[in-house]
């Protein structure tokens, strides 16, 4: 029997772990609360522990689950930009993730998200809930003919490119590793970054969080951006200066902004503070604005991928458990 210790736990993860074929070999210890300083206690006697997206694996905690005996620390997500990883290889400790759980669960809420948005019917959906059937207020436009910039075309990016040629749109894409066949099957233009600002109704970003992408958009970059200009972000929150996007939102500069991501939401994001006064002043700012929506990191949530997320990831415990190597792509 292999024991898990697996923080930051939802019922969705104790369902979809718990069918995942193997699972019956493995001794779960679930845990509600995140990894941190005051909760390393939880991975005791465990060989791995299972964690996601927003719990931070720096340095001290590493060495902590190393003298703990934990061998392996298994992300349930594509994202590793939580975890030290010069750390982990000192320590001896293998890291694994979910490279590609569900790359259209993520693509179809960035477009649900941005039509949502775009046609108010988060607005609507408030006002006939009260018997007020007025369409003051709910114009949108239409996607056909607009042109959306993609940030980033690996998985996720290219499948939504793909859904806004559906619709009629033209693509524009940036990537620091053009894949220029791809592009030109698809008659979408890889363009420099600038310049898909520049020519962009609609700007979506599908980039790692690394230290070039870092504040990808901020005062400047926005700026560049046509006036009326609509920004979707389902990817990291730390690409856009919260602080910058702000301002432009408050001179009108943007037209739109869809978030499925925020910079700063750790210990916010996948809790309940309904019954809290929220101390995150920009989020509360973001949140007062009409032509905002924010969802939170939910992107990923389809059956689909979580049912991914457990195959992989349970994959990859018994394989190092039995000395093996991990699934092809998944090792950091």
């Amino acid at each position: 029997m292999i024991t898990v210790a697996f923080f930051d736990t939802k019922s969705y993860d104790r369902q979809s772990f718990g069918q995942a074929a193997g699972a019956d070999g493995i001794d779960w210890r679930f845990h509600e609360f995140r990894i941190e300083p005051s909760t390393l206690a939880g991975a005791e006697g465990a060989r791995s522990v299972c964690v996601f997206v927003n719990d931070n694996l720096d340095r001290a905690c590493l060495v902590s689950l190393a003298a703990a005996g934990v061998k392996h620390v298994a992300l349930r997500s594509a994202g590793f930009n939580n975890v030290d990883l010069a750390a982990a290889r000192e320590l001896g400790l293998v890291v694994t993730r979910v490279p590609a759980y569900s790359p259209h669960a993520v693509a179809e809420h960035t477009v649900a998200l941005l039509q949502t948005l775009n046609r108010k019917i988060h607005r609507a959906y408030a006002r006939v809930r009260e018997q007020n059937f007025s369409l003051k207020g709910l114009v949108g436009f239409d996607l056909c003919g607009k042109t959306v910039g993609v940030a980033g075309t690996g998985k996720v990016g290219r499948i939504v490119a793909k859904i806004f040629l559906g619709y009629g749109c033209k693509v524009v894409a940036h990537d620091p590793y053009p894949d220029a066949a791809w592009a030109a099957a698809n008659e979408i233009e890889y363009v420099p970054f600038d310049a898909l600002l520049e020519r962009s109704d609609i700007v979506t970003l599908h980039l790692p969080l690394t230290p070039e992408t870092h504040h990808l958009l901020n005062t400047g970059t926005i700026a560049r951006m046509k006036p009326g200009a609509y920004v979707v972000n389902t990817s990291r929150g730390k690409l856009i200066d919260s602080t910058a996007l702000i301002q432009h939102l408050k001179t009108g500069h943007l037209g739109g902004v869809a978030l499925d991501v925020y910079e700063e939401e750790e210990g916010l994001f996948f809790e309940d503070h309904s019954g809290e006064i929220l101390q995150d002043d920009e989020l509360n700012l973001l949140l007062s604005f009409a032509n905002v929506l924010i969802t939170s990191h939910q992107a990923f949530l389809t059956h689909e991928a979580l049912r991914e997320i457990a195959r992989v990831t349970v994959d990859n415990i018994g394989l190092l458990a039995r000395g093996e190597a991990p699934l092809a792509g998944t090792a950091l």
